[in-house]
């Protein structure tokens, strides 16, 4: 009825012009406290990188050290370990909301899915538009030492996953039917209760699972469909007012007959799809990368020398940094704790071993994927097709968008990428609203009970988004849902600030485990 009035007083303008009316200056107030500026920098940023700095140091480079033993996990080589029996040596008990926190580990040896269907599902909720249209804009405007910020925060946000997801499968629930419910809303509250501050993690965890509804509509749904949808009809010259509309229904009963299924079933549809779209998207970068050969070793010059050039003055250096920083904090998620909700379901009882195959998922999304496309747009622009660091990229006088300016990066050497490059645009945007369908419904269930009725009103909603998003135009709302996401940081970055030696103890009782099985293997 609302609606209704709004559209009978404004008849000049369409839903998209007033929804955009109403939420703009809710998205510009949000983004202001969200992105708020301590010495110019967005504290966001600086709880984001100094606490994986800290993260690094405190587990001895983890993110490193143990990169090996987390391919090692994902391959299945301690699958029988993790799964197997093993004693309670711990006599004290510590009872909080009637569930023996020393024994969650015992229970961790129920799950849903696999190291690698976990981390498959966990990977298509970050590898995304972010990927190709991102971090294409993020090069054009920070120059290409952006990208030597990007895998820094990579690497270090490595670490940050890492602790993060080993909380997610520590403290989980596990449900009479098997039903697995975990992450950030879950170790907020019985972690901080087991450190006896309950009152402070129930608060925490209440404020993630209210931003993680609100992200799921948004930034994880119809801004991804919006994009898709946008891009089909683009590519197939389909103008007419109602062709957002019929491609987000089928985008709709697409995603829909996934998320019906469950978690199990996304998992199953995930480790199939996100090798594939990775797989293709990679395969077209190196082709790229390679038809320039003689360019590489110019174009990693250029991201070393751009990383520190002083020639731009102090603040230029901070400014690149910066950009760089915030393109992969944006990109692989590490500190949101959305990932955690993911790998919770994991089949193990050894938290830490979900923590270090979580670890890879920055290396994959940041360091491999995104400099794959920076390396792109840097051999393109090795002409000078626009210039670095204006407030906007312009090629041949006309203003040009990150996802399009990767496209014509592709082209430039493949003339028919843009029907690839249309194709993983829609993978990445099925995948991401896939696994936030599953963040978002874990949220809700969180807050409204974990019924039937609200799992069904849940993903009722969500797929009337893919659809609303798919039609319409609202900028405004995806500036609104992107911050919420981002808003996630605060919260979760609070709790594993005081969980994390929790992890450390997870970590060292799961490298003896297998530190064991490898002697007896040698002594057989």
């Amino acid at each position: 009825m609302l609606l209704e009035k709004l559209l009978q007083d404004t008849p000049e303008k369409g839903i998209d012009e007033i929804i955009n009316d109403w939420f703009t200056p809710i998205a510009d107030a949000w983004g202001n406290i969200v992105l708020f500026r301590v010495f110019d920098v967005p504290f966001i940023l600086i709880l984001l990188v100094g606490g994986a700095l800290i993260f690094t140091v405190y587990f001895s480079f983890v993110n490193i050290r143990r990169f090996p033993l987390s391919i090692n996990i994902v391959r299945g080589k301690y699958d029988a370990i993790e799964q197997g029996a093993e004693p309670v040596t711990t006599p004290n008990l510590n009872v909080v909301d009637g569930d023996i926190v020393d024994t969650i580990r015992i229970e961790g040896k129920e799950g849903e899915v696999s190291h690698f269907q976990a981390l498959a599902t966990a990977v298509s909720g970050t590898v995304g538009l972010g990927n190709i249209a991102g971090v294409a804009l993020a090069i054009a405007l920070g120059g290409p030492g952006a990208t030597f910020w990007m895998i820094v925060c990579g690497i270090l946000g490595m670490s940050t996953k890492f602790v993060e997801c080993t909380l997610g499968v520590k403290y989980r629930d596990i449900g009479k039917d098997g039903t697995v419910y975990g992450g950030p809303m879950y170790y907020l509250k019985k972690g901080f209760a087991d450190i006896g501050k309950a009152g402070i993690g129930k608060g925490l965890a209440v404020i993630f699972a209210i931003l993680c509804v609100g992200a799921s509509f948004g930034g994880g749904n119809a801004a991804q469909s919006n994009q898709a949808a946008s891009q089909l009809a683009s590519l197939i010259g389909w103008t007419g007012g109602s062709s957002g509309t019929i491609i987000g229904i089928a985008l709709a009963i697409l995603v829909g007959i996934v998320i019906i299924g469950g978690i199990k079933r996304i998992a199953q549809v995930t480790e199939k799809v996100v090798p594939f779209m990775a797989a293709i998207y990679v395969a077209a970068c190196l082709f790229i990368i390679f038809a320039h050969f003689s360019f590489i070793d110019d174009a990693f010059g250029l991201i070393f020398s751009n990383a520190f050039n002083p020639e731009a003055g102090l603040g230029g250096l901070f400014g690149v940094m910066i950009i760089g920083f915030q393109r992969a904090a944006f990109s692989n998620e590490a500190g949101a704790g959305s990932a955690s909700i993911a790998h919770s379901a994991v089949k193990t009882k050894y938290p830490a071993s979900e923590g270090l195959v979580a670890l890879l998922e920055p290396f994959i999304d940041t360091v491999v994927i995104c400099t794959m496309t920076a390396l792109v747009i840097i051999i393109y622009n090795s002409s000078g097709v626009f210039e670095y660091g204006g407030a906007s990229v312009i090629i041949d006088g006309q203003e040009v968008e990150g996802s399009v300016l990767t496209s014509m990066a592709f082209a430039s050497v493949i003339p028919w990428f843009p029907y690839i490059l249309t194709l993983a645009i829609v993978l990445f945007a099925v995948s991401t609203m896939i696994s936030w369908s599953y963040y978002g419904l874990q949220a809700w269930m969180y807050l409204f009970g974990k019924s039937k009725l609200a799992d069904l009103t849940y993903k009722v909603l969500f797929l009337v988004f893919i659809v609303i998003g798919a039609a319409a135009n609202m900028s405004a709302v995806w500036g609104f849902s992107d911050a919420m996401i981002l808003a996630l940081v605060f919260p979760n970055m609070i709790g594993l600030i005081f969980l994390f030696p929790k992890v450390k103890e997870e970590l060292n009782r799961y490298l003896d485990a297998i530190g064991v099985a490898r002697f007896f293997n040698k002594h057989e």
